[in-house]
């Protein structure tokens, strides 16, 4: 199945799965899906999903309901991040942010929504107690305060403070890396491969989340806020990699990064490997 196949699986099983609340909120329902419905790259909810298509395929269906509350909890991180407290970012995704749309409240609330809804999301899914309870274990922390939100801290203490190369590695793998790595080791518990293998895939997954956001730090330089679907030209207060290393060195370090995960795929076995190495052509043009 490729990439794009994968993509379209989630995108339909979303619309499905959206959940309606009733009570007489004026536009509760609507703001909860809205940052979810306008897309999105769906990277984390498709390396989850490539583990299992690769490994476990008859798990696949079921996998789409931890995916999906993958991509609640990625989502509610964005909306969160574009605060007026922290990035006042006015659009993501193409799509004005949620206190644009609404009011700064209605976003601090949705994405407190849709980080505890996507707990609910995988405790509910259709797999053995065992497995959610790891599962849960394991976004809980790269989201938490072991991954993403001591990032997202250490980014917005350290605006118009320089970090060096490690300290801003030690940033972007937290903020970032983390969860991405979380989604393929999510995977590999789904499909219950053995414990050396889903070492391998997180330790390739915070490689891949490095090069994830050395690219985004690349668009950001480099790409209009039109073609990004999201505010470009704005790091300039922030720790990024191109500002540190100037555009050319990030580029350098990305090709690197992207060297040393090809080589890393020969650790997995053929139907994994074929499947990430496609995930890399299709979104770092490898």
């Amino acid at each position: 199945m490729s990439s794009k196949a994968i993509v379209e699986k989630f995108e339909a099983f979303l619309k499905r799965e959206l959940p309606v609340v009733e009570s007489f909120h004026p536009h509760f329902n609507q703001a909860f899906g809205e940052m979810l419905d306008v897309g999105g790259k769906r990277f984390r909810p498709l390396l989850l999903l490539s583990v299992v298509e690769a490994s476990a395929p008859l798990l696949f269906e079921n996998a789409l309901h931890v995916s999906l509350g993958l991509e609640m909890m990625h989502t509610y991180s964005l909306i969160h991040d574009d605060l007026p407290c922290m990035d006042n970012a006015a659009l993501r995704r193409g799509h004005p942010t949620l206190h644009v749309t609404y009011d700064e409240t209605t976003a601090v609330l949705i994405g407190d929504a849709l980080n505890t809804h996507a707990f609910y999301r995988i405790a509910n899914a259709p797999l053995s107690a065992e497995i959610k309870v790891r599962l849960v274990s394991i976004l809980a922390g790269d989201a938490g305060i072991y991954g993403m939100v001591l990032g997202q801290a250490l980014d917005c203490f350290f605006e118009d403070k320089r970090l060096d190369v490690e300290q801003l590695s030690f940033l972007h793998v937290h903020k970032t890396a983390k969860l991405i790595a979380a989604s393929l080791l999510m995977g590999a518990v789904i499909c219950e491969l053995d414990k050396a293998t889903q070492e391998t895939v997180y330790a390739f997954g915070l490689r891949l989340g490095l090069l994830f956001q050395i690219q985004d730090d690349i668009i950001d330089a480099t790409l209009s806020a039109e073609e990004a679907g999201k505010p470009t030209q704005n790091d300039g207060h922030k720790n990024s990699f191109v500002n540190l290393l100037g555009l050319e060195g990030a580029i350098m370090e990305k090709e690197k990064l992207l060297h040393e995960l090809e080589e890393a795929l020969c650790r997995l076995e053929k139907p994994l490997a074929q499947r990430l190495q496609m995930i890399m052509r299709d979104y770092f043009k490898v």
